[in-house]
């Protein structure tokens, strides 16, 4: 019997939570990669802060207790929400954790690294949901997966690749294969009038080695006109078929700032299929 495969997903509920039909696709995923599912709801600790004059005004203390006691209500509705729509076979498991706002991403990140893959559920109305996904992706050191709420459900059976033949690209290759069933498709997307390639035929070379490692895999060349590359590439896996699309994430850290790479960035901000980043 094969080793279990475990999927993590991290749900934020403070300021925002994901949606819940962004939740549902992320428990369809894990179960159509035959994952463990462990889902960890984290409950917001506000830092108490001495404000002897703004205590004049508005009951601070107060408003603090019901933000963190409305966090832990959403943190008890969520996981319930999860277990309502998982099957036996995810083997679903639930805790709660308490972070303070600034750290919630960061220690999501790092009880990430004890999974094979993370599913952040996205939202297009919160920033602070995308955000949160921004942290995980970049500081867990495990493929990511961020899920819209409006896609189909259905198994994944044909997937598409980014593909530039750099490092961060080929971690993403890495990180997809696992995860797909022998008869599942993949399309090799290049785009051609966005930035210089390092070789010729560099679509054709991955979709040989995908063959041989018993894929159906074709060539899709991109031609990214006056779209982002963002737009470029998620309409294009579209167009062709895919239900997921699997690309390197470019990012930088500096403190708490972000610097993303155009595809990267396009992603996080207009999501139109599930999106398999590797960092």
């Amino acid at each position: 019997m094969p080793p279990a495969r475990l999927a993590y997903m991290p749900l934020t509920t403070y300021p925002d939570i994901a949606p819940d039909d962004s939740v549902a696709v992320a428990v369809t995923l894990a179960a159509a990669f035959e994952c463990e599912l462990h889902v960890t709801s984290f409950a917001v600790a506000i830092p108490r802060v001495s404000t002897p004059i703004g205590g004049l005004l508005v009951n601070i203390p107060e408003l603090v207790r019901a933000a963190e006691d409305d966090s832990r209500a959403r943190c008890h509705r969520i996981q319930a929400f999860v277990r309502d729509n998982a099957t036996a076979a995810l083997n679903v498991q639930c805790s709660m954790e308490q972070s303070e706002p600034s750290s919630t991403g960061d220690d999501a990140a790092e009880e990430a690294r004890y999974f094979d893959l993370v599913l952040l559920p996205w939202s297009k109305d919160s920033s602070a949901i995308r955000e949160f996904g921004q942290s995980v992706v970049f500081g867990a050191g495990r493929p990511s997966i961020l899920v819209p709420a409006d896609v189909d459900e259905t198994p994944i059976k044909h997937a598409a690749v980014a593909w530039d033949g750099s490092r961060v690209a080929a971690r993403a290759v890495a990180d997809l294969v696992p995860l797909l069933t022998d008869d599942c498709r993949i399309t090799v997307l290049t785009v051609r009038d966005d930035k210089p390639l390092p070789g010729p035929d560099l679509a054709q070379k991955l979709a040989a080695s995908l063959g041989r490692r018993g894929f159906s895999a074709e060539v899709c060349t991109v031609d990214r006109g006056n779209r982002t590359i963002s737009e470029a590439l998620q309409e294009d896996a579209i167009k062709n078929g895919a239900r997921l699309l699997a690309m390197g994430g470019f990012g930088h850290s500096r403190v708490r700032d972000f610097i993303l790479g155009g595809a990267t960035r396009g992603v996080f901000a207009d999501l139109r299929l599930p999106v398999l980043l590797s960092h």
